[in-house]
């Protein structure tokens, strides 16, 4: 298996966004969020651009409220290309697939109060099978140095620790691991090598790595070290978000991959 490159499109306000993840803290209030880029061109252009260039597997992310129109565009845009994550549970899963997205990324309703709850995720395969969920273990380090997965716009520690012996035991219940290392999403600082290695050593599924990749160095690095188990998504870092890193050198660099 090679490392692909996800591309993504986050929604925030209704506009395509790229945020600090560590400043998404509903409690803090809006004057505390830090917004790396804010664009100028509607989802659907981000979503008709991965559909010529033939990037699969992407995402579009729901922060907060306010996103749904938005959101409806760039899957309409690109019908079966995207994955659908925010807000997501067991009665809208199946809306959103019908709206055009190819997979569901829930994380909040199957980890609320800081649990996980096994009855919630059993709902969820019932309404779409286990091959449309990709479940988001978005993760922050806590005071003992643990991956700790994080929900409600990655503000909220949950009890379960991402190890092992979590990918194991949550594997049977989705397709692939949506994973964003939190403390360093959107700062386009490096890549956060603990975690990848936690993830290339011990998933038995596909994940998808997000967080601090600022070169084309970070990237060869995934592919390498991910033993082809981890893809990953580049958000703040790219031209096409006000950043530095060319995309259509990404696209270059993913399809010599597949050959």
């Amino acid at each position: 298996m090679k490392s692909s490159f996800r591309p993504c499109i986050d929604l925030h306000d209704g506009q395509v966004k790229q945020i600090v993840g560590s400043s998404l803290n509903t409690e803090a209030g809006e004057k505390q969020l830090r917004t790396n880029f804010v664009s100028g061109k509607t989802p659907d252009h981000y979503a008709e651009l991965y559909r010529n260039d033939r990037l699969t597997g992407g995402h579009v992310i729901k922060l907060g409220p306010g996103n749904e129109s938005a959101a409806l565009c760039a899957l309409k845009a690109y019908p079966g290309g995207l994955q659908l994550g925010g807000g997501v549970n067991a009665d809208n899963a199946g809306s959103y697939l019908d709206a055009g997205a190819s997979g569901v990324i829930v994380t909040s309703f199957v980890f609320s109060g800081g649990k996980f709850h096994e009855g919630n995720m059993r709902q969820l395969l019932k309404a779409v099978g286990r091959e449309h969920i990709i479940l988001d273990l978005s993760c922050r380090k806590n005071s003992d140095g643990r991956y700790m997965v994080v929900t409600d716009r990655w503000k909220n520690f949950t009890s379960l620790e991402l190890n092992g012996e979590t990918l194991e035991k949550l594997a049977g219940f989705c397709c692939e691991f949506l994973v964003h290392a939190v403390d360093v999403e959107g700062k386009c600082s490096g890549i956060d090598h603990q975690l990848l290695n936690i993830l290339a050593e011990n998933s038995p599924l596909k994940c998808v790595y997000a967080g601090g990749i600022a070169s084309m160095d970070d990237i060869r690095l995934i592919a390498g070290a991910g033993k082809g188990m981890v893809d990953y998504t580049v958000g703040s870092a790219l031209d096409i978000f006000g950043g530095q890193m060319s995309y259509r050198e990404i696209v270059k660099f993913n399809n010599i991959q597949e050959l």
